[in-house]
Order: structure tokens, then C-alpha cells, then sequence
């Protein structure tokens, strides 16, 4: 039986001229600067970021935290949307290793608007710890892209403010695509960005964080303090280049199929879209039925059709398109839910 993972795009496989390039890669000692192809790959997301820098971390969640740490000092406070992949999946990481506070913001939209930050900064008050650092998204884990002009307000507004902005960018090459605009025009919205080299685009380990030069040089103090210090790591770089060079050019694709089946199951009885702004790769949609059947459901996609998929999260499932399932295996699942959910 075909096994079709709908799960994440997290669970992309390396393509045959990534594993090339990764058995072939030039390789020296990272910690010391040498590694000739992680130094050509953090150059080129730089570039491709529009920043001074980019440091290659190994996963997103560790990117997260080091931009985290170097923006802020123990006791800081940091504003978040409600859903934010720092606050409500990163096993509270901020706290135990940087020791902040989050301020969360619960936007009608889920986007971080302007006007929020104005009633989240705290005063200069020896009760309050002081408000040092925005830490937001694009695109957001609710699977829409945040248009530039809100993007774009909210950070000058930060900035007018006195706040450091950090941006969770994920998933940032399924945003630029959404919106028809290059990386760069929104990593303009952030002074620093962390992007995920190992979702969409199919390398198997890493993430890239870029900001100013002399952000970074406090980031390689704080990757070496977390562990993140790796030595012949060009192996996995050689990967993240292939990523950054040819995988991004095809994001479009996924977010266009992610279309296509948000379009199929919301002709699909007992199945409700939740599909708002602009989206990209991802569909969330609930299931009208008894609970007992909404728990049954991912072992009876697995067992019956080769079909993974995630349990319902907050009444919603998800599916994620991806590198490694097309349009036709995107419909299939679909039609397959459809049988489980007729069959009660």
C-alpha cells in the first residue's frame, strides 16, 4: 500500500541531487569558521534575506531561541500572538532559557496589527518588566500570509517604539509565493528572521537566522551555549543550498495544490474549511461528527488507506502539501476521508 503524509511538510525527503551534493560536499570545522560550503550557504540566505548575515542552526525551533536570546535580557518582556509557534510549540523554551515573559496579543485576524503593540508596552515601572522585543510571524501558523503593508506598519510602529523585531519566517518562501514578492521584501519587515531550510525545501536537517553582522557574531555565542555548534556540517549545508537555489522556486506549486484541495473538501459532506486571508501550503478544516470518530480517524486513514495524518488539534485537522505528495494524492486522501467519515 503507497503511504501518502499529509501530516507536515516537515516530513519532505532529501531529492536524489540533494544526496549527491551531500555525499560530494567540501567540508571543514564550522565552531572555527571553516566549513567552506555552510560559509557559502549562510552567504547565500544572507543575500537571499536581504540581511548583513545568516547563521545555519540546526532546526527552527533553536533558531527561534537564539533570536530570542541575543534580542533580549533575562526578565525582558516580549509581545506574541495568541497562536505563536514560540508560545505554544517550542515546549516553553523562551522562559527556561532566556528567562522572559510573553505578552499575548489575541488578534481578531491573527495577524499583529499596529495599533496592538500600543496596548501591550509597558511603561517605565519598576512593577512591570520592561517590553524589550516583538516576536512575530509571517506566515502565520494558521497557514495565511501577512500582507506587507500590515507587516510593514507593525514594524515601523515597533521600531517608533524602541522594540528589537524578531520574525518566526518558517515557512517564508510559501509566504513570498503567496504574495508574488521575494524573501527579502518581507524579511524587510524584521531585524531578524529565522527560516526553515528542512520544510518545503527538502533538506533534511537545518535553519537558517539572519540579521546584522553584529547580531550574528552574539548568535554563534548563544548557538555554541545551546549546543548548536556543529563541526563537518557542510554535508548538510550542500542540502540547504540545493534548498535555497531550486526548492523555493517551486513553493508556488504546493500553495496552488493546498488551493486545489481546500477546494475539494469543502464540496465534501461534514467537512468545514477554515481557509482564511491569504494562505499557503496548509488546510485546516473540521469534521462535523461524534467525537468518538474524530479520535478514530487518523489510524483509520493509516490502516485502511496508507494515509498519515495528524489528530484534530483545537476541533480542526490538517493537511499540508508538500515536495512528496502531488494533486492526485492530495484528492485521494480527501476521497478516502470522505468514505471514513460516511462510514461513521
Amino acid at each position: 500500500m503507497k503511504r501518502i503524509d499529509v501530516r507536515s511538510d516537515t516530513v519532505t525527503r532529501p531529492t536524489d541531487e540533494m544526496r549527491s551534493a551531500m555525499a560530494n560536499a567540501l567540508v571543514g570545522d564550522d565552531v572555527y569558521g571553516d566549513d567552506p560550503t555552510v560559509n557559502r550557504m549562510q552567504e547565500m540566505a544572507a543575500e537571499i534575506l536581504g540581511k548583513e548575515a545568516a547563521l545555519f542552526v540546526p532546526s527552527g525551533t533553536m533558531g527561534n531561541q537564539i533570536c530570542i536570546m541575543a534580542n533580549t535580557r533575562r526578565g525582558d518582556d516580549v509581545i506574541v500572538l495568541r497562536h505563536a509557534h514560540v508560545l505554544e510549540h517550542e515546549a516553553g523554551a523562551a522562559s527556561v532559557l532566556s528567562g522572559i515573559t510573553f505578552n499575548v496579543d489575541d488578534s481578531e485576524d491573527g495577524i499583529m496589527h499596529a495599533e496592538h503593540l500600543l496596548k501591550h508596552i509597558h511603561e517605565d515601572d519598576i512593577h512591570q518588566p520592561p517590553t524589550t522585543l516583538l516576536c512575530h510571524e509571517n506566515p502565520l501558523a494558521t497557514g495565511q500570509a501577512v500582507p506587507l503593508d500590515i507587516a510593514g506598519q507593525t514594524y515601523r510602529t515597533a521600531k517608533e517604539l524602541g522594540l528589537m523585531v524578531h520574525m518566526d519566517g518558517a515557512r517564508i518562501f510559501n509566504a513570498a509565493a503567496a504574495l508574488g514578492v521575494k524573501p527579502a521584501e518581507i524579511a524587510a519587515c524584521t531585524d531578524t528572521v529565522m527560516a526553515c531550510l528542512s520544510k518545503g525545501l527538502c533538506a533534511p536537517v537545518g535553519s537558517i537566522i539572519a540579521g546584522s553582522a553584529d547580531f550574528i557574531k552574539q548568535a554563534i555565542r548563544c548557538r555554541k551555549l545551546l549546543g548548536g555548534g556543529m563541526r563537518q556540517v557542510g554535508v548538510l549545508a550542500a542540502a540547504g543550498i540545493i534548498g535555497l537555489e531550486t526548492m523555493s522556486l517551486r513553493t508556488g506549486e504546493d500553495n496552488d495544490n493546498a488551493d486545489k484541495l481546500a477546494d475539494r473538501l469543502s464540496k465534501t459532506p461534514g467537512i468545514r474549511v477554515n481557509r482564511p486571508g491569504i494562505p499557503i501550503n496548509m488546510v485546516f478544516f473540521a469534521v462535523e461528527a461524534e467525537e468518538t470518530l474524530l479520535r478514530a480517524l487518523p489510524d483509520r486513514m493509516l490502516e485502511k488507506h496508507g494515509i498519515l495524518m495528524n489528530g484534530c488539534e483545537a476541533g480542526e485537522f490538517r493537511f499540508v502539501a508538500h515536495h512528496d505528495v502531488t494533486l492526485e494524492d492530495l484528492l485521494y486522501a480527501v476521497d478516502c476521508l470522505e468514505k471514513e467519515i460516511a462510514a461513521g
